[in-house]
C-alpha cells in the first residue's frame, strides 16, 4: 500500500509527541513489573505482561483518536494507556475491587471504557474479530469520519472467527484496521507450527484486503503504517490489515512457562535490542533524553504507581448484590429470588463469610 504524494509521511515527529509516546512505554513497562511481581505474591490472581510489545501499542494508538474505536485482545493495555486510561483505574481492575468499573466480574487484565472508546476484553480468542467488523460497517452506514481498529495474536488467525472477521470487513468495504500482533508464539505454540503459508501478511490478498507487515519493535513505524492505513480506511472507505512483527519477552502470562518451549538464548537475543531500548537510543541521538532523565522518570512512575497499587489493594469488593445486576434491564422474578435466597443464606451462615471484605455488608 504505497502512500500518496498527498500522504507522504513527515521525517520526524515533534518532541511533545515523541516524549509523552516514550513516557507512555516506561509507564507500561514499569506497571507490568509491579502487577507481575504483585502475582508472584499472591495479590492478584493472575496478570499479563507487556514486555518487548511496548513500541506496537504506543506506536499504534498515538497515530489514532478517541472517535476511533478499539476492540483489543489481553495485550493492548498500552494502547488505553496511552488513551488517558489512569493507572488507579488499572489497579482497580485487577483487584476487582469497588471502584473497579465491571465490579469485579472478570479477570485481571480485562479491562474496557465507554469513555475512551475501548471495548471490554473477552478472554476467548478472536471473538472480537467479527464484532469489530460489525462496528465498522455501523461506522460505514453512519458515514463516521473514524475507523474500528481491532487488535490480535497471530494464534487469533488460527480460529474460524477471523475468517468471518475478513470476509465481512471485506465484502462489505468497512473501514477497519486489523492489526495482528505477531510475536513468535501462540502461547506455546511457535509461528512456524502454526502457518505453512508466510504468516500472516499472505491471508491479506486472498481476502481482497489491502496488507502491510511491519517491524513492530520501531515505534515509528508502527505510527506512520497505522497513520497511514487510518487515512486509506476512512478516504477508501475498505479494510486494511496490518501484521506487526515483535516478540514477546515474557511469559505468555503468569499461569505460563515459556522456558518450556523457547530457550533462554533465544529470549536472550531478543533482550538485547528492545523496542525501549531503540527508542531510548533515538531520544538521545535528537538530544531530548539523558540518563538523568530516564532515572527521574523511571523513579517517578514506579512511586505513582506503588501508591495506586497500594490504595488499589486496601479497597472492599463490590457488594454481593452486584453478583445479579446489570444483566437485564430490569431484574427479573427468577434473578430476584436467587438474590433473596443469597441473602437467607448469608444471614444464616455469615460467620462463615468474611462480609467485612464487601461494600454496604457488615
Amino acid at each position: 500500500m504505497e502512500p500518496s504524494e498527498e500522504t507522504k509521511l513527515p521525517e520526524k515527529l515533534e518532541d511533545a509527541l515523541v516524549l509523552k509516546m516514550y513516557h507512555n512505554m516506561i509507564t507500561l513497562s514499569v506497571m507490568d513489573k509491579i502487577m507481575y511481581e504483585s502475582q508472584r505474591q499472591g495479590r492478584i490472581s493472575f496478570y499479563m505482561t507487556n514486555s518487548g510489545e511496548e513500541a506496537l501499542q504506543i506506536g499504534s494508538a498515538a497515530a489514532l483518536t478517541l472517535d476511533d474505536m478499539i476492540y483489543a485482545q489481553y495485550r493492548e493495555a498500552g494502547v488505553l494507556l496511552y488513551r488517558g486510561y489512569p493507572v488507579s483505574k488499572f489497579m482497580n481492575q485487577c483487584y476487582g475491587n469497588c471502584e473497579d468499573e465491571a465490579k469485579g466480574r472478570q479477570m485481571p487484565v480485562h479491562y474496557g471504557s465507554k469513555e475512551l472508546n475501548f471495548m471490554t476484553i473477552s478472554s476467548p480468542l478472536a471473538t472480537q474479530m467479527p464484532q469489530a467488523a460489525g462496528a465498522a460497517y455501523a461506522y460505514k452506514l453512519n458515514k463516521k469520519k473514524s475507523c474500528v481498529v481491532c487488535y490480535f495474536g497471530d494464534g487469533a488467525t488460527s480460529e474460524g472467527d477471523a475468517h468471518a472477521a475478513f470476509n465481512f470487513a471485506a465484502t462489505l468495504s468497512c473501514p477497519i484496521i486489523f492489526i495482528c500482533r505477531n510475536n513468535g508464539y501462540a502461547i506455546s505454540t511457535p509461528v512456524k507450527e502454526q502457518f505453512k503459508g508466510d504468516g500472516v501478511a499472505a491471508k491479506g490478498p486472498a481476502y481482497g484486503i489491502n496488507t502491510i507487515r511491519v517491524n513492530a519493535n520501531d515505534v515509528f513505524a508502527v505510527y506512520f503504517a497505522t497513520k497511514t492505513a487510518k487515512e486509506f480506511c476512512i478516504k477508501q472507505q475498505k479494510p486494511v490489515l496490518i501484521e506487526a512483527m515483535t516478540y514477546r519477552l515474557g511469559h505468555h502470562s503468569t499461569s505460563d512457562d515459556s522456558t518450556a518451549y523457547r530457550s533462554a538464548d533465544e529470549i536472550a537475543k531478543w533482550n538485547v535490542h528492545t523496542p525501549l531500548a531503540k527508542f531510548r537510543a533515538y531520544l538521545e541521538s535528537r538530544g531530548l533524553w539523558c540518563q538523568e532523565k530516564e532515572q527521574e522518570l523511571i523513579n517517578s512512575t514506579k512511586k505513582e504507581v506503588l501508591r495506586v497499587f497500594a490504595e488499589a489493594e486496601k479497597k472492599l469488593k463490590p457488594h454481593w448484590k452486584e453478583l445479579f445486576t446489570d444483566v437485564y434491564k430490569d431484574v427479573p422474578c427468577h434473578i430476584r429470588n436467587q438474590m433473596n435466597l443469597m441473602e437467607k443464606h448469608l444471614e444464616e451462615f455469615k460467620e462463615h463469610y468474611s462480609l467485612s471484605s464487601y461494600t454496604g455488608t457488615k
